[in-house]
């Protein structure tokens, strides 16, 4: 069986109905009402809280696994789920695939466990099934990326590891370490302020991230501030702050001091940042609500930074976010790409002579990435501008999420 399509092994010997059922009446969320995976996951974890560790990862294990493998499950299965029968059958199709034995229930009645294997050993002759994706994404993927896409699927349909960042304003990373290993937790360092937690925790509610102590956050995101090239007592602005993961990490790398002007065009998103800098301990934060073009325009010509962590598609994150490739369209990426564009001319503007501007997307597609820069850089809005430095992170290299880094400096 091809690297991208092997399954997780089942995490339990036998099923029980209450999670089963959490599982299935999730995927309905996800699929038939387009809900995101992680919020239905955090949802059906919060009805019961009678539920204790292992029930809360099955339900939370099996519904990704049923995500990232739906087309494939589909192909074994010989069918598409309309009815919530049908997304018992597909578990069913999932569990069997995983090396369990179906339950008597009336639910799994008529499944042909050697009929599914079958099937499915068909399926993997084709890419696409294998990797359990769309037919136009695969095709994209390959045009862009050549030899090394179906490596990079076969890295996107792993789990995602845990990592969380070292809040330094707050603490040091032994500390850190120390507490998170004392909460249980199975902790190797990576470099930087990157701790990996091998095995999976209740960290939300732990005192180490009550306290502010870390963040979590991929070990390829937290390169984009530290390729930012801060320093404190800096004007830096995060123009596509977000909920803000990146702009408390450039908040600790300048020590709390200077200025940090977070913007974004979603209020809902910076009052969760400012939520956030509140238990990180992050002074030096200011957010503002891109709603008219003038908040822009008056910042032109002031930052030493400008980051642009820019809308992409989120192909380099697909293993965190496994639902997205279910909700992406080819009509989008072209919509992102003009966005990207768009965006790169306007706020670029914001960079003062001298300073930095740095373009970053959690994609791995060169359209999005070295081809937006290249037409920057060639354009009216980048004649200022010379390039740096470039960096793209795949997720089979490391292990990690996809990531893409140009630092363009503003010519003074």
């Amino acid at each position: 069986m091809p690297t991208f399509a092997a399954m997780s092994r089942p995490s339990s010997a036998s099923l029980f109905p209450p999670l089963v059922n959490a599982v299935v009446q999730a995927l309905q969320a996800i699929f038939m009402e387009g809900r995101y995976a992680d919020k239905v996951i955090e949802q059906a974890l919060r009805a019961d809280r009678r539920r204790g560790a292992r029930d809360r990862a099955f339900i939370a294990g099996h519904t990704y696994e049923v995500v990232r493998w739906y087309r494939l499950l589909c192909a074994a299965l010989g069918e598409e789920p309309g009815t919530e029968a049908g997304w018992y059958r597909l578990f069913g199709a999932h569990w069997v695939l995983q090396g369990g034995s179906l339950p008597p229930w009336r639910e799994f009645a008529g499944l042909d466990a050697a009929q599914i294997r079958a099937q499915r050993d068909e399926a993997l002759t084709r890419r696409a099934l294998a990797a359990s994706i769309p037919d136009w994404l695969d095709e994209l993927g390959q045009s862009e990326l050549g030899e090394g896409w179906a490596p990079a699927l076969a890295a996107l349909n792993q789990p995602a590891p845990l990592v969380v960042r070292v809040n330094t304003l707050l603490t040091d990373k032994a500390a850190a370490a120390a507490a998170l290993a004392q909460a249980g937790a199975v902790v190797r360092e990576l470099p930087g302020a990157a701790l990996l937690l091998e095995e999976r925790m209740n960290l939300f509610q732990s005192d180490v991230f009550q306290r502010g102590w870390v963040e979590v956050q991929d070990y390829s995101s937290q390169q984009v501030a530290l390729f930012s090239d801060v320093e404190p007592g800096m004007r830096v602005v995060d123009a596509c702050a977000g909920a803000g993961g990146k702009t408390l990490h450039l908040a600790a790398l300048m020590e709390n001091k200077g200025q940090l002007i977070a913007l974004d065009t979603e209020d809902w998103k910076l009052q969760e940042l400012r939520r956030r800098a509140r238990r990180a301990g992050v002074h030096v934060a200011e957010t503002r609500l891109i709603d008219t073009a003038k908040v822009v325009k008056r910042l032109h010509g002031q930052a030493d930074r400008v980051l642009l962590d820019a809308p992409c598609s989120g192909i380099g994150v697909l293993r965190r976010n496994p639902d997205a490739k279910w909700k992406l369209s080819a009509d989008f990426i072209a919509r992102i790409t003009d966005l990207q564009a768009d965006i790169l001319g306007r706020y670029s503007r914001m960079c003062k002579p001298g300073g930095k501007l740095i373009y970053a997307t959690c994609s791995i597609l060169p359209g999005e990435n070295e081809r937006q820069v290249e037409a920057f850089l060639s354009g009216e809005a980048g004649q200022g501008f010379e390039l740096e430095a470039m960096q793209t992170l795949l997720p089979q290299d490391e292990g990690f999420d996809g990531f893409f880094m140009a630092r363009m400096r503003q010519k003074e």
